[in-house]
Order: structure tokens, then C-alpha cells, then sequence
């Protein structure tokens, strides 16, 4: 695993991603097509799609449960991961084509291979870890390569190919890294169809939208709990 930088940072990134939920895309306001889940520049996540990858990650889970691994995170709330998923993948296209990054078929292998070496460090398959610990169906694996792939190029164009080791300038990386993300997701014009819930920018995920009769109970809750609906960017 600390063979190369492909690898270490698949790792860290993986663990940001999968583990703790925090994807940097955006959504702006406004009604979203017909039949769609979501709309990101021209292209649109179908409900199909996002109901088949749902039942996806459903089947992954209850193979899992055989296996005693359990999913990490709310199964209730797997339209909106599913989504926030499928949303990042184009937000990190758009990401490439912005910075001219245009990742190979051996740049997104290594990102499976990486992904593969930690789930067998746990005993674990890697379809098996990524949706157990992700929410990430199964069959999008290319698609989970290719994220790590963009995302490991931007970082090697930012620092020269060498990792931060102190704390600054680690977290200095990260807000570059946001920040790029921020705006290629702008750039987008993201809209979340409101029966899946909104955007979050304080976590940059799908959220389930808050209920109207609860915010009208509780006109006085705090701003910094309330999604960030404005790009930060």
C-alpha cells in the first residue's frame, strides 16, 4: 500500500469518501426534468437509474449480511447516498475536462487494484468493502476508479507528485482540492429532485430534506444547522 503515491492516496481519499461521507459537489436551485433524480449539465440521472442502483447496493447489502459485514451507514438513507454518488462522478468529469486531465485505463486499474488490496487487508472482497463502508453499488467500481483517478492526477498537478506531510499543508491541499471541486460543480448547475431530498454544502452530500411542518415548529433553529444551499466557491 506505500509503494507509490497512486496508492497512499487512494487510501487517504478513500477513507475521506467512504468512510466519512464528505463529497464536494454543488446544487443550484430550480425544478429538474421529468423522470429525473438529478440534472448536472446536460446530462441527467434518470429515476431508473437511480432505483436499479438502489437495488444494487440493496443486494450487495443482504450478500453482506451473509458474510456478517454490515453496511456503515444509514440503510433508510440509501437513495440519497446512491445519488450523491452518481452526482460526484460527473462533478469530477467535469472536474478532468475543466484542468485538461484526461485519466488512462492503467491510471484507473491501479485505483481498483489499490481499493482491492484494502478490502483484502480486511478480509473483505472489494465489492464487499466498497459498498459495506461506501454505499457504493457494486457495478460502479469503473466509475469509482475513474473518481480516484481524476482525484489523484489534480493532487499530483497541485504538489509535484509529493504528498504533504505537516498538517498545514495538508489541509492547505484539501482546500485547493474543495475548492476546484466547488466550482466544477457550479459549473454544472446541479438540481436535486426534491422527492430525494437537497443539497447540503456544509457536507456536500444529497440530504433528505427537512419537513416543512418541523421548520415551521421550530422557527428558531440554529443557522449552522440548516443545509448550505449556496455555493461556497
Amino acid at each position: 500500500m506505500r509503494r507509490n503515491v497512486v496508492v497512499r492516496r487512494t487510501s487517504m481519499r478513500l477513507a475521506a469518501a467512504v468512510a466519512v461521507g464528505g463529497l464536494a459537489v454543488a446544487a443550484c436551485g430550480g425544478p429538474v426534468k421529468m423522470g429525473a433524480a438529478a440534472t448536472a449539465g446536460q446530462q441527467r440521472i434518470s429515476t431508473d437509474t437511480l432505483t436499479n442502483e438502489v437495488a444494487n447496493l440493496t443486494a450487495a447489502y443482504q450478500v453482506n449480511a451473509k458474510k456478517k459485514v454490515k453496511p456503515q451507514r444509514p440503510v433508510a438513507q440509501a437513495p440519497q447516498q446512491v445519488l450523491t454518488w452518481l452526482i460526484n462522478f460527473r462533478v469530477f468529469d467535469e472536474l478532468a475536462a475543466l484542468h485538461g486531465i484526461s485519466p488512462t485505463p492503467t491510471a484507473v486499474h491501479n485505483q481498483l487494484t489499490a481499493l482491492g488490496t484494502q478490502a483484502k487487508q480486511q478480509s473483505l472482497t472489494t465489492k464487499t468493502y466498497v459498498s459495506a463502508a461506501g454505499a457504493v453499488p457494486p457495478d460502479l467500481l469503473p466509475q469509482l476508479g475513474r473518481y480516484f483517478a481524476i482525484l489523484t492526477a489534480f493532487e499530483n498537478r497541485l504538489d509535484g507528485g509529493t504528498q504533504p506531510t505537516g498538517q498545514a499543508a495538508q489541509q492547505a491541499l484539501q482546500t485547493r482540492i474543495a475548492h476546484a471541486q466547488c466550482l466544477a460543480a457550479k459549473n454544472l448547475g446541479i438540481k436535486v429532485n426534491p422527492q430525494y431530498g437537497e443539497y447540503d454544502y456544509g457536507t456536500y452530500s444529497v440530504v433528505p430534506a427537512p419537513s416543512k411542518l418541523a421548520a415551521a415548529a421550530s422557527p428558531s433553529a440554529s443557522p449552522s444547522s440548516k443545509p448550505r444551499l449556496t455555493p461556497p466557491c
